[in-house]
């Protein structure tokens, strides 16, 4: 008897692994901040740093801060998803918080820096990474000008960087404007993005 092909109700679904990523100042901790608002049902994982928290940066909501010790005991233990020495600092991801985060079937977000996004597109080929960009050259570089948290030559640093970061974008799956003044629509497009992925029909399934 021939096996009936009709399809009722929402496809089987795995919880997606969805990486936020962008050069240095194109405003990912401000997306992944307004999207935790939007998107209750989604678990945002933490990244654990080495660097001191900025003054606007809260301990356990913006990053988990360690000292450099802490954090090379947790690579030593094979703790962390991912990690990276980002402008002399560690940055990392902790294994428990994407796994237990599964198991309850959620999507779990994360941002990363693009050496990080690279690594789990290695770990993880199905993995979600979208790649930040503002409406200009010009407008990124006032928005990293205006953090001041920088020394005129890691300033540079970062410039050179994110030169070598945008010829990496063929290796995303997703290309998101964040313009400054329309924050909105760059949640909107994530989103959109986000349901787009959970009605393939051929659905992306990672495994840690």
């Amino acid at each position: 008897m021939q096996k009936s092909s009709l399809v009722f109700g929402a496809p089987n679904q795995y919880p997606l692994l969805i990486v936020i990523s962008g050069p240095s100042g194109i405003g990912k901790d401000a997306v992944v901040g307004l999207l935790r608002k939007n998107t209750p049902d989604t678990h945002f994982v933490i990244t654990m740093t080495s660097r001191a928290p900025r003054v606007d940066e809260t301990h356990g909501v913006d990053y988990f801060f360690v000292d450099r010790e802490t954090f090379e005991d947790h690579i030593a233990k094979d703790e962390l998803l991912e990690y990276a020495k980002v402008y002399s600092d560690y940055k990392g991801i902790p294994k428990s918080q994407v796994r237990e985060a599964f198991a309850t079937g959620k999507d779990v977000i994360m941002r990363l820096d693009v050496q990080g996004a690279m690594t789990i597109r290695e770990l993880c080929p199905d993995a979600i990474l979208i790649f930040l960009t503002a409406s200009s050259k010009e407008e990124w570089m006032q928005r990293l000008i205006a953090r001041r948290s920088e020394t005129p030559d890691e300033l540079a640093l970062r410039i050179e960087t994110a030169e070598k970061e945008y010829a990496l974008i063929e290796e995303f799956d997703y290309l998101v404007v964040n313009s400054h003044m329309n924050i909105e629509q760059t949640i909107s497009d994530i989103q959109a993005i986000i349901r787009t992925e959970h009605m393939r029909t051929k659905p992306r399934k990672v495994e840690l």
